[in-house]
């Protein structure tokens, strides 16, 4: 279990530190502007080398590659699955108008449901989650190089 609570920890505060940035975005009406999604990744990103850092130095003995990908992972998803949690509750139960006004600022507009754009909201956390740890796992992995 002790494996577990880091990455699960992390993951937390990450999923509340991309709620906070969501709420601060929807406070000055930016939230509907998809290119804002991209300092998402930055904030997940960052969650997850946070956690696999901290993994390192915990256990520096034992810290392997597959190790600190599934810190990274388990972060990455937990932040995920709350942050898109906290997505389908704030689009249907606290800004009903949410959806459609996002759906406009999206070129050429379509008509989706509810269920559609949170999958497409976990889909994205989830893609970024494994970029992330695989581009982090390459500054903590131990290299063979010969010097």
């Amino acid at each position: 279990m002790k494996n577990l609570s880091l990455p699960i920890r992390f993951g937390l505060v990450t999923s509340a530190v991309l709620i906070a940035y969501f709420l601060v975005l929807s406070l000055v009406n930016m939230h509907t502007n998809p290119a804002f999604s991209f300092v998402n990744a930055l904030i997940t990103g960052f969650g997850i080398y946070e956690a696999t850092r901290l993994s390192k130095l915990e256990n520096p003995a034992n810290f392997s590659y597959s190790e600190g990908f599934k810190t990274g992972l388990i972060t990455g998803f937990v932040a995920t699955i709350v942050f898109t949690a906290f997505f389908l509750v704030y689009a249907t139960e606290i800004n009903g108008g949410f959806l459609p006004e996002l759906l406009q600022k999206i070129k050429g507009g379509f008509n989706a449901h509810i269920g559609i754009v949170t999958f497409v909201v976990a889909i994205m956390g989830f893609a970024t989650t494994v970029v992330s740890s695989l581009t982090v796992m390459q500054l903590f992995k131990k290299s063979r190089n010969i010097t």
